[in-house]
């Protein structure tokens, strides 16, 4: 059949481990249905363990019932609800956000990744005091100074792919480098700034596990170029299909990973077009139901994902309340469709190098 288009010292924990850390810590996950289970059943044994799916963060009381047994306190989920998350037959990643806006210390991964089985795996912001070309002021965001550490090897590995390989080990699977809209010094100077990257990733890519493996997210769409492309490629990069209102619709960013293919899909569906985060937030919270429904992105996640994972590569996609109001219903709302889609058009999944033995 035709493939489809493209387009810390704390001890690891196992799923024993895990439920006695959950009820340890007061916190419960939700129930599963018999119906959730078998959908995520069928989605990892077709799949062979390669689909993460996942959200951003962990703690948010409007979850009670989608992951949690009752709306547990904000802070408490914050502090020991990634082991009642990661119980969530779905959920197998999640976007370490909270490392963007501050380096976590080995301790702190490790810490995490006690709370989770061996099959879950981290995807992790590097801190914006490196992915960032400006300082900013605290609180507001305002610019402050050019950064000096901006896309720094050194610091990078110390600050940033050090401390989380040592805490995770082989539980990080993609370490993110979100580059926030740059000043047009880095704008204007495409050059300068695939040199800077082109230095940084093979110095933390030596850095990483084994098996670990750096993506490029954006916020500038006059980025999305031949020449970054082909820089991403040479050094086994993976594009992020960023979705988020600074970003051009999934569509229009297929050209990037087409140009990137064949590998690994990362997608960060943040951010609903048209919208703001205090927007959604203040709109959407407590983030309990579906708000607004995005079918057209996730018919095209559909497609990339059978795409990706029918060619034997993983997929990563992590989802934010702010992209349909409730980021657990958006995850099972994908698995869905994507069980449907295979259900219709059933299609030879296994790699293939199995598929020609």
């Amino acid at each position: 059949m035709a493939q489809t288009a493209l387009f810390d010292t704390e001890p690891d924990a196992g799923p024993d481990a895990e439920q006695a850390h959950a009820g340890a810590s007061g916190l419960q996950p939700a129930e599963a249905s018999p119906e959730l289970r078998a959908l995520a059943a069928r989605l990892q044994q077709r799949y062979g363990g390669r689909l993460h799916l996942g959200t951003s963060s962990w703690h948010f009381p409007g979850w009670a019932a989608w992951v949690y047994a009752r709306p547990y306190p904000a802070a408490q989920l914050s502090r020991t609800g990634l082991a009642a998350y990661a119980r969530h037959p779905l959920f197998n990643t999640v976007s370490l956000d909270r490392a963007f806006y501050r380096p976590l210390e080995a301790t702190t991964y490790r810490a995490l990744a006690a709370q989770v089985p061996e099959t879950f795996l981290f995807v992790v912001k590097a801190p914006a005091l490196l992915s960032d070309a400006t300082e900013r002021q605290p609180g507001t965001g305002a610019a402050l100074r050019e950064n000096p550490r901006f896309l720094d090897p050194q610091a990078a590995v110390a600050l940033c792919a050090q401390p989380a390989a040592q805490g995770l080990g082989a539980r990080l699977g993609v370490l993110v480098w979100q580059l926030s809209p740059l000043p047009p010094r880095w704008l204007h100077d495409e050059a300068a700034l695939l040199q800077r990257l082109a230095t940084l990733w093979p110095a933390v890519q030596a850095a990483l596990p084994p098996g670990a493996r750096q993506a490029l997210e954006l916020r500038d769409p006059g980025l999305l170029t031949p020449a970054l492309a082909a820089l991403l490629k040479q050094h086994g990069v993976r594009p992020v299909l960023g979705l988020h209102d600074r970003m051009p619709e999934a569509q229009a960013q297929l050209p990037l990973l087409r140009a990137c293919w064949p590998g690994d899909l990362v997608c960060r569906w943040n951010l609903q077009r048209g919208q703001r985060y205090a927007q959604a937030r203040d709109a959407w919270a407590p983030f309990n139901r579906l708000q607004a429904p995005d079918d057209a992105t996730r018919a095209t996640l559909v497609k990339l994902l059978r795409a990706t994972l029918q060619a034997g590569h993983a997929a990563y996609v992590t989802i934010n309340n702010k992209a349909e109001g409730c980021a657990p219903a958006s995850v099972l709302a994908l698995a869905r469709a994507l069980d449907a889609a295979d259900a219709a058009t059933p299609q030879d999944i296994r790699p293939p190098a199995e598929r020609n033995a």
